[in-house]
């Protein structure tokens, strides 16, 4: 990131989003500590407490593990940008869902607690996208990128 502005945005999120992975994991530590063999069974995490007991393997719903084919980069800072702001609102949904079936309150405030900070994450991506955008405007970036736009030589 050539901009210093934008790589503190970009720092201050990313150790923010290792946070949440942390309290989420510790939520659901916390909601399967104690499950009884019949309790899991009833769930039907049994084929995941064969692999992981109860320990947190970071997983989706449908227990596809997380990998960095989850993430998407593109090296172009305008595309990266969007990709962050794309991110943050999946993020936001997924939490909106998690509040459609959930109904202990301690896991819903911690869950709306998510929830707001990925949107001010969204808002801070989007600064962050207005002043690149800004940065490369300036330099004439979109109308003409002699780097791209360079005719063929004629023969």
């Amino acid at each position: 990131m050539p901009y210093p502005e934008i790589k503190a945005i970009l720092t201050d999120i990313g150790t923010e989003e290792l946070g949440h992975l942390e309290m989420v994991g510790t939520i659901v530590y916390q909601l399967t500590r104690n499950l009884s063999v019949d309790e899991i069974k009833q769930q039907g995490f049994e084929d995941y407490f064969v692999d992981h007991t109860t320990g947190v393997y970071p997983s989706a719903s449908n227990g596809m593990p997380f990998t960095a084919a989850a993430l998407q980069v593109k090296g172009d800072l305008i595309t990266d940008l969007h990709e962050d702001l794309a991110a943050e609102q999946k993020a936001r949904t997924t939490y909106d869902n998690i509040l459609r079936f959930c109904d202990d309150y301690d896991v819903r405030d911690a869950i709306r607690f998510l929830r707001a900070r990925e949107i001010v994450h969204y808002q801070r991506f989007g600064e962050g996208l207005r002043l690149v955008t800004d940065k490369l405007d300036s330099k004439n970036f979109y109308a003409f990128n002699p780097s791209f736009d360079q005719k063929r030589p004629s023969v």
